[in-house]
């Protein structure tokens, strides 16, 4: 072997070395305090070597340096030494923060900055109940049984479903376990026949049966003040989300669908800080008002939008028939698996429920395509100003990586990425750079977004702010 590629082994193994040393300490933090490690959005907790290795790879300076994990490696030996409390803690800002700084002591600069949690106390938990199991439902329990850390945040209890046949419970724990789509899950399940339950990782699920959702004791399973996550889509106005209100042990209810009327509907990032305790029903929006939203904010914030239309080339839904039958909606009875079926979505005007400023500014469309997930939506924009793609680009990356949405909005640029390579993205939409177009004051935007799991992530995070868990972000969210 030459020097040359002595050198990059070398290199790699010595990155190996340091992500295996950090592993035990951020698996440490998060159990015993809640701390959840992350590097610009993508989170170290329970992750390989190999996956910290790579999430460093992605997090570019301004220079294109990448990361180096003998500073973030430092940070996290550091955070072993504070046990800080529950925080969300980003390691590529932090470093870059104390690089900026120019001291020499770190654990002081990091008492500064985490000074907000140092001390602070973990919640005492908040009873979680899914009625419904499908899709979203499943994607839901991974991630709340992934975030169980301390036990002291959300607190997966039971799950509200019709019984299927006599081995249901079974068939539930199954379906749970592997998914070919988002692949196995990742712990153990046990089934507890003779309980009614389900157990994941340590986490005991109970599986209630009830065909009617205004008759189910929640107590009698120890359930008390709950958020209700209302999977179905049968009902999404007020008075019928309200059925679930009048159960015991429920305290509110979250429709992971389009809600009507007056019903909040929430694009956690963009405008989740209208949520207020008085509020009992609100709605999580759909997955592609929840993708475009963030990005829109963006672009309006900085450019100004006159107007637009949003086409969605959209993953098929289980609502679709898999081969030409009937079907009450119009082009959806015909077969998900062969065409591009060309239907209305709602998305475009849902846009003004989270952010009132495009009212009226946008139409939509949306073709489903032959694909089980990821979706793309393409915003065609007319902007109040002249701009170019370097300059949209320039600001959505920057946004992607220190930016208060930077949560919601991820960036990339690669000539060979398909639809495929954004299957488990927890944030809301990607941004495709090489994709956009821009003439004077005209733009196009290509989002890419993972319609079950990056939307199932913005719910979750709906779910923490409603139960007061959501963990402090430090450093602190920029505009």
């Amino acid at each position: 072997m030459n020097q040359r590629a002595d050198a990059h082994l070398d290199d790699w193994k010595a990155k190996q070395e340091l992500a295996e040393r950090m592993i035990p300490l951020i698996g440490q933090l998060y159990r015993d305090h809640d701390v959840v490690m992350s590097v610009h959005g993508r989170s170290l907790v329970g992750r390989s070597p190999i996956d910290i290795i790579r999430a460093h790879s992605f997090a570019r300076k301004i220079d294109d340096v990448e990361l180096p994990l003998e500073e973030t490696s430092a940070i996290v030996e550091a955070l072993a030494t504070i046990q800080p409390g529950p925080a969300s803690v980003d390691l590529a800002l932090l470093a870059n923060g104390f690089r900026a700084a120019a001291g020499d002591d770190l654990e002081a600069y990091l008492r500064e900055v985490l000074a907000p949690a140092i001390g602070a106390e973990a919640g005492t938990g908040t009873d979680v109940v899914l009625y419904g199991f499908g899709r979203i439902g499943r994607l839901l329990a991974r991630i709340i049984i992934d975030h169980s850390g301390s036990g002291n945040g959300l607190n997966l209890r039971a799950i509200v479903v019709r019984k299927g046949s006599e081995n249901d419970l079974v068939k539930r724990a199954n379906l749970l376990r592997r998914d070919s789509v988002h692949g196995p899950f990742n712990g153990t399940i046990k089934v507890l026949e003779d309980e009614n339950a389900i157990v994941a990782n340590g986490v005991r699920i109970q599986v209630i049966y009830s065909n009617d959702p205004a008759s189910v004791d929640y107590t009698q399973y120890g359930i008390e003040n709950a958020i209700l996550v209302d999977n179905t889509g049968k009902w999404r106005d007020a008075e019928g989300l309200g059925q679930h209100l009048q159960n015991q042990g429920i305290a509110r209810v979250l429709l992971t669908a389009p809600g009507k009327g007056d019903m909040l509907n929430v694009v956690y990032g963009v405008n989740n800080d209208q949520i207020t305790d008085a509020q009992q029903i609100i709605s999580a929006a759909s997955c592609t008002t929840n993708a475009i939203t963030p990005v829109l904010k963006v672009l309006n914030d900085e450019f100004g939008v006159k107007r637009g239309h949003v086409e969605t080339v959209h993953s098929y839904t289980n609502d679709q028939n898999l081969i030409d039958n009937f079907h009450k909606g119009d082009r959806r009875g015909r077969s998900a698996a062969l065409n591009m079926v060309l239907t209305e979505t709602g998305a475009a005007k849902a846009v003004a429920k989270a952010l009132p400023e495009f009212e009226g500014k946008l139409t939509g469309n949306a073709i489903r395509v032959p694909t089980p997930n990821v979706s793309m939506a393409v915003l065609n924009l007319q902007l109040e100003r002249e701009t170019t793609s370097e300059e949209i680009n320039t600001l959505l990356q920057q946004v992607s990586l220190t930016g208060a949405l930077r949560t919601q909005i991820d960036f990339v640029e690669s000539a060979e990425i398909v639809s495929s390579d954004f299957v488990g993205s927890n944030r809301a939409g990607i941004v495709d750079g090489l994709a956009t177009i821009v003439t004077e004051d005209s733009a196009v935007v290509y989002v890419w977004y993972d319609n079950e799991y990056g939307y199932s992530c913005q719910v979750v995070r709906v779910i923490e702010q409603l139960a007061g868990s959501h963990p402090a972000h430090l450093p602190a969210l920029t505009a």
